[in-house]
């Protein structure tokens, strides 16, 4: 007698959880490069700008400068971290050749980009909350929102993770993932106010800080810690939600057209 076949459904729960957790799974395996090596450098970058300004560093907006600083660090590692872990698992597959093992499996788009998107939200999330807790010996943070806090963690590692995916499709092997790295987002990270506030920019500079994705999680994040931002948060979030929409549209409609995936 063969087995009676499995019925899907409208939904491959089965699939899309294996997926997901096999992606978390790789990530954890490797804790101290995705997870602990995010706290020291993060933890550099604080002790680096807190003994070069010494006691004569002014608040910024009526806050502390090393509490202003200290959520656009965990910003950050948080947008870094969710990067990698899409764009890494897609490339990697694809020049090892086992990206097949991903297709075969009754999994629609859909499902797959839940899943490594997914993955890359929870190893933000994770990242978020252990270098956060990391800094608060050193660091008074006054978690103005913890829920705002959340949600903006929450966009910023989805939106980083759909572009993950959109790069890993794209790559053929690491130096290109590394030009997305090195020349889109570690610089859109650091220009996005991570270490000033932009009213201290020109007017021209802060008009092109306002296109910058990066800036509304940065921004948005810093508010909900501090209670001090230069936009609003629901004008953050609504620019972050429709960032991550239009970025998930695209990556879905690559994967329905398997695109740079098969031959």
């Amino acid at each position: 007698m063969y087995p009676e076949p499995r019925h899907v459904g409208l939904i491959n729960w089965i699939g899309l959880w294996t997926l997901y957790a096999k992606e978390v799974q790789r990530f954890v395996k490797v804790a101290g490069q995705t997870v602990l090596a995010p706290i020291i450098t993060t933890l550099l970058f604080l002790a680096i700008f807190k003994l070069a300004l010494g006691e004569g560093r002014l608040p910024v907006g009526g806050v502390p400068f090393d509490v202003f600083l200290a959520p656009g660090l965990v910003m950050m590692a948080v947008t870094q971290n969710a990067f990698a872990n899409s764009s890494s698992a897609i490339l990697i597959s694809k020049i090892q050749g086992n990206i097949v093992d991903v297709l075969m499996p009754p999994l629609s788009p859909l499902e797959l980009l839940v899943a490594f998107v997914g993955a890359s939200v929870t190893r933000g999330l994770a990242v978020a909350v252990c270098v956060t807790v990391a800094m608060m010996p050193f660091v008074d943070l006054p978690f103005w929102s913890l829920g705002w806090a959340f949600l903006f963690a929450l966009l910023a590692s989805t939106m980083m993770g759909l572009i993950g995916v959109l790069t890993g499709l794209w790559a053929d092997k690491f130096d290109h993932m590394a030009f997305i790295t090195n020349f889109v987002v570690t610089p859109l990270a650091f220009l996005s106010g991570t270490f000033y506030s932009i009213d201290r920019l020109p007017e021209f500079a802060q008009g092109i800080a306002f296109v910058n994705p990066f800036f509304y999680a940065i921004d948005g994040f810093r508010h909900a810690i501090t209670g001090q931002g230069d936009v609003s948060l629901v004008l953050g979030a609504a620019v972050l939600g429709v960032i991550d929409l239009v970025l998930a549209v695209w990556a879905l409609h690559l994967f329905r057209r398997g695109y740079n995936l098969k031959a």
